[in-house]
Parts: structure tokens; sequence; C-alpha cells
């Protein structure tokens, strides 16, 4: 048993140098990029970004805080009117390649 928790810790600290998925990094779409900025990103950069307009630009529905009322910006992205801080992820992911 102790020896595959040895192997573990090995191969976790090997140093691939790839990138995992959240490093990697990808070009937001035209209407992604007016909310995050032009040039490659990797997504947990972006998903920061997004928040960091949302509460800038005070989006968060005051009654319901896991609510993103969407500006004209992030209704370009959203294709709605409001999403939940949950399903907003699977909309950014539409807009990365």
């Amino acid at each position: 048993m102790p020896a595959k928790t040895e192997k573990k810790a090995t191969q976790k600290g090997s140093g691939s140098g790839r990138a995992n998925a959240l490093q990697k990094e990808l070009q937001p779409s035209e209407e992604l990029a007016a909310v995050v900025g032009q040039g490659p990103l990797p997504r947990g950069e972006v998903v920061s970004k997004v928040w960091d307009y949302i509460k800038a630009h005070n989006l968060q529905n005051p009654e319901n805080r896991r609510e993103i009322l969407a500006d004209e910006k992030l209704r370009k992205v959203f294709g709605k009117d409001k999403v939940t801080m949950f399903e907003m992820n699977k909309h950014l992911a539409q807009h990365l390649k």
C-alpha cells in the first residue's frame, strides 16, 4: 500500500510541463473579448475577469445573488437576460477556442 502512495507523489510532482485544462490558453470569441479583453487567456483567468466585470457593473441579482443579470455585452455571451452562476461556465465554454 505505501508503494502506491509514493508512486502518486512522484507522478504529481513529475513536472511534465503540460498545462492542465484551466491553465491552457484559449482564444475568446469577439463577444467574450469585449468583456475580458483580446488575446489568449487561461480558462480560470477568463472566469475571474468575467466575475470582476459582473461585480464592477453590479450585475448580480440583489434578491438572488446566484443569478447574473446580463447587460448588453454579457447578453451576447450568454444568449439570454439572466443566468445562474452555475450555468455561466457552460456559456463561457462556447466562446473559447
